[in-house]
């Protein structure tokens, strides 16, 4: 495994729409690893494939930092509630922002042996979800903040 570059706000490859996974290769499931490290090293709670530079609907979320999810080409199929609340991303760092968001999500994905599951979320877990799932459809939360972007404390940035 390794570390892979964050692409930062501004990068044309985070406005891109991601292609679906069509099956688990070597390549596909490193890629998967690396994302993994990536994250952790970052001390971020989700990020998706074309945050390093990869257009492929692969997203991987930990808000617990014990037990990740990977979510390969996932969908949104019922959401509930509002929450609204601070977000940050990795591709846009020392930045956050309030942002509204569903507070319930249920979503379909494939794990990463291609085997399907659903999974429900609420509160932060939802929040991440949707947040990463944007990033599939080449949209950053900065088009959602709710007034200005702020600059992190750093805080903030340790408790991220």
């Amino acid at each position: 495994m390794a570390i892979r570059n964050i692409r930062e706000y501004g990068e044309e490859v985070l406005t891109k729409k991601s292609k679906e996974v069509t099956e688990m290769t070597p390549r596909t499931r490193e890629l998967i690893g690396d994302m993994l490290e990536t994250m952790y090293e970052a001390n971020g709670i989700g990020l998706a494939a074309p945050q390093v530079g990869i257009l492929k609907r692969i997203v991987v979320i930990d808000t617990t930092g014990q037990d990740p999810y990977v979510l390969v080409n996932p969908r949104i199929v019922e959401s509930s509630g509002e929450q609204t609340g601070q977000e940050g991303c990795l591709s846009v760092p020392g930045k956050c922002g309030i942002v509204t968001r569903p507070n319930y999500v249920k979503v379909v994905a494939l794990d990463a042996d291609m085997k399907p599951f659903e999974l429900e979320a609420t509160e932060l877990l939802a929040r991440a979800v949707c947040h990463e799932l944007d990033h599939l459809d080449g949209h950053l939360y900065v088009e959602k903040v709710e007034g200005e972007l702020q600059n992190v404390t750093y805080e903030e940035d340790e408790e991220r």
